[in-house]
């Protein structure tokens, strides 16, 4: 039995299916774990590749060392029965902090569906499965916690986390809305402390200094010539699409099944106008905004970044600030994708953006850790 709290509002109520034509998240190279090194050792010795870093592991092989795991053969599982946990946890992340929260990678298109299996039980099946490692993992994560909170208090740069959340719940609009967008990214690096209460939105957006912030924190995420390093776009036919950065210029790809990237198209990433999301579309960046505001991996990536940057800013600061830059990032790849794909600033196209976006989000670092 846990002797832990688990956090499952994210996934309750929510359906989610697995398309047979996506494959997603065989794109992902998953971590085999010491008690299931013996099967592939046994059954496919050269399955397994040895990741090198501070922590080595063991991770399943690769197409081409860049494509989808060496199991997937059209488009379907070879040892379904024998694949790794972290390939059954997907899209499912089980993060761990000072508490455990399960989160819903939205890249993954069988969460939009509205059909499948439930969310909630699923994720509690893989809580269980997963006891061992969430328990190790909370007592290392709960010291990194506090250690981190001392050191906010000890900088006088300490904010209650829960306020922070509500006051962004509270003014959802001001993230939605490019005038308040630009001016919480000033105040975050202007004001001691932040309060989005007494914000006041420009009174003339400069659309250039926008372009240009979200286009340099969408090409940061670009700029590697490692496919493995780049974001991935799944769209609804079903094709793996990859854009690398460089020189300032942005190469689209396609990988097929067989690890092999195809050219589709270069664009210089100047000529990427930012688009201005209407009404539908504003309505489902609310709502991932909402989402992202409950995510303790987000929170957890805010507090990296702080203790990143020497606790220079206030949580405040760091919190609502990285949220803005977030939503431009977001608005940036929509309007990538509609100058490569025409796929529009709508509803629809949010929801593209979104499912382009939400892995490398899900990715970034923090001070947690995902089991």
């Amino acid at each position: 039995m846990v002797d832990y709290e688990v956090d499952y509002s994210e996934v309750t109520g929510k359906l989610v299916d697995c398309p047979p034509e996506c494959g997603m998240c065989c794109l992902c190279q998953p971590e085999v774990l010491p008690e299931e090194r013996a099967f592939f050792r046994e059954n496919h010795p050269e399955s397994m590749v040895k990741i090198p870093g501070p922590v080595p592991y063991f991770a399943l092989a690769l197409k081409k060392g860049r494509g989808s795991c060496v199991f997937l053969e059209n488009r379907r599982c070879k040892i379904y029965d024998h694949r790794t946990a972290y390939c059954k946890q997907y899209p499912y992340h089980l993060y761990v902090s000072d508490k455990v929260k399960v989160e819903l990678n939205l890249s993954c298109r069988g969460a939009w569906m509205g059909t499948g299996k439930d969310a909630l039980l699923e994720s509690k099946v893989l809580v269980d499965d997963a006891d061992r490692r969430i328990s190790a993992a909370l007592v290392e994560a709960k010291d990194v916690y506090k250690q981190f909170f001392a050191n906010c208090r000890e900088a006088g740069v300490m904010s209650d986390p829960s306020m922070l959340r509500m006051n962004v719940s509270e003014n959802i609009s001001m993230f939605t809305d490019l005038a308040y967008l630009s001016r919480i990214m000033d105040m975050s690096a202007i004001e001691p402390v932040m309060n989005l209460s007494t914000l006041q939105p420009e009174t003339r957006v400069d659309m250039e200094s926008l372009e240009e912030a979200g286009r340099d924190l969408a090409m940061d995420s670009m700029s590697s010539d490692d496919p493995l390093s780049v974001p991935v776009y799944c769209d609804p036919e079903w094709n793996w699409n990859m854009f690398m950065a460089v020189d300032g210029k942005i190469e689209w790809m396609v990988m097929d099944d067989d690890g092999e990237l195809h050219h589709k198209a270069f664009a210089d990433a100047t000529d990427i106008r930012l688009r201005v999301p209407d009404q539908g579309a504003v309505r489902v960046l609310a709502d991932y905004v909402q989402i992202l505001n409950g995510r303790d991996s987000f929170m957890g990536s805010v507090f990296a970044l702080m203790d990143q940057n020497g606790y220079e800013d206030d949580m405040a600061n760091a919190y609502y600030g990285c949220l803005a830059v977030t939503v431009m990032d977001l608005l940036w790849r929509m309007s990538m994708l509609d100058h490569f794909m025409g796929i529009g600033c709508g509803e629809d196209a949010m929801r593209e953006a979104i499912i382009f976006y939400d892995m490398d989000r899900l990715d970034a670092p923090a001070i947690g850790a995902f089991v």
